[in-house]
C-alpha cells in the first residue's frame, strides 16, 4: 500500500472547467481510506484557498487548502532554505507575489537577493527589464515551472517557461526552476507529507511533467490517460510509468 499521494489536477481530476467523474471518486475513495495525498500543481496565479474553493464549488470536491500544494508554496519552500536574503523581485500574478511577501520577503527592484518569475499574463517590457538588470547585479534567477504552454479553450497559451525564456535570453542565465519535473517540488512536496519517496505513488495525465517529474525522482508513477498524454503516445514513452491506466476508476488501492 501507498502511504501517500501526489496528485496532478488539471487532466487529472478535472479538464478545464469539465469535471472527470472518476477523479472526484479516486479522491473521494483517499478520504474514505484515511490516506494523506496532496494536490500537486505547477500553476503559481492561485492560492491554495483559491484553489480549494474551485474544487468544491465547481467539482464538488471538498478538500482544505493545506492539501493543495503549489509552485508558489515550494518557491517560498526554496527560498527559505536557500536563506540567502530577505529581498525579492517577482514578476507574476498575486497568487504567486501576496505569499512571497507574506512569508517575510521584501520587494526591492534595484538590488534583490532573488529574481522569482512565473506566469504574469499582464507583463510588460519594463518588468522584463527590472528583472535582467537585477540579475545582471547578481540576483539569484528562479523560475517557478518550465511549463512553455497552458492548454486552454483559445488553444496553447505561453506559460511561464516562455516568459522565464525571455530572460534567460536577455541574461544569457538558466533558471534555476521549481516546478515539476523537477526535483525542487517533489522533494518539498514528499518533506509536506512526511514520508519516504518510497511510500509515494505520483498521480498525472501529462508524461513529460507529472510522471517524469516521478521517474527523475525516484518515486512510483500512476499515468491516467484522461488528459495530456494519449493512448497512442504510450508506446513512444522514453521509460514508462510504474502504472497506467485509462481511467481512475481502475485504480484499486487494497490490490497496490
Amino acid at each position: 500500500m501507498y502511504e501517500g499521494y501526489l496528485i496532478d489536477l488539471d487532466g487529472t481530476i478535472y479538464r478545464g472547467s469539465e469535471p472527470i467523474p472518476a477523479g472526484r471518486r479516486f479522491v473521494e475513495q483517499l478520504q474514505a481510506s484515511q490516506i494523506p495525498f496532496l494536490f500537486l500543481t505547477n500553476n503559481t496565479t492561485k492560492t491554495p484557498e483559491t484553489v480549494a474553493n474551485r474544487l468544491a464549488n465547481e467539482f464538488s470536491i471538498h478538500v482544505g487548502p493545506e492539501t493543495v500544494y503549489t509552485a508558489t508554496l515550494a518557491t517560498i519552500d526554496y527560498l527559505n532554505d536557500a536563506n540567502k536574503g530577505k529581498k525579492v523581485y517577482v514578476i507574476g500574478e498575486p497568487g504567486l507575489i501576496e505569499p512571497i511577501l507574506a512569508a517575510g520577503y521584501v520587494w526591492e527592484e534595484e538590488t534583490p537577493d532573488y529574481v522569482v518569475v512565473g506566469l504574469d499574463t499582464d507583463v510588460t517590457y519594463e518588468k522584463f527589464v527590472v528583472a535582467t538588470l537585477a540579475i545582471q547585479k547578481g540576483a539569484t534567477f528562479i523560475g517557478t515551472n518550465p511549463d512553455k504552454n497552458i492548454p486552454t479553450e483559445r488553444g496553447l497559451l505561453p506559460g511561464a517557461g516562455s516568459v522565464i525564456a525571455m530572460i534567460e535570453a536577455s541574461t544569457q542565465q538558466k533558471a534555476i526552476y521549481i516546478g515539476k519535473p523537477e526535483a525542487i517540488i517533489m522533494e518539498k512536496a514528499v518533506e509536506t507529507l512526511g514520508m519516504e519517496k518510497a511510500n509515494v505513488l505520483m498521480v498525472g495525465d501529462n508524461y513529460t511533467t507529472d510522471i517524469l517529474a516521478g521517474i527523475n525522482n525516484g518515486i512510483d508513477t500512476l499515468l491516467v490517460l484522461s488528459g495530456f498524454t494519449q493512448k497512442a503516445d504510450v508506446p513512444t514513452l522514453p521509460v514508462p510509468p510504474t502504472y497506467l491506466v485509462d481511467s481512475l476508476d481502475e485504480w484499486r488501492f487494497n490490490e497496490e
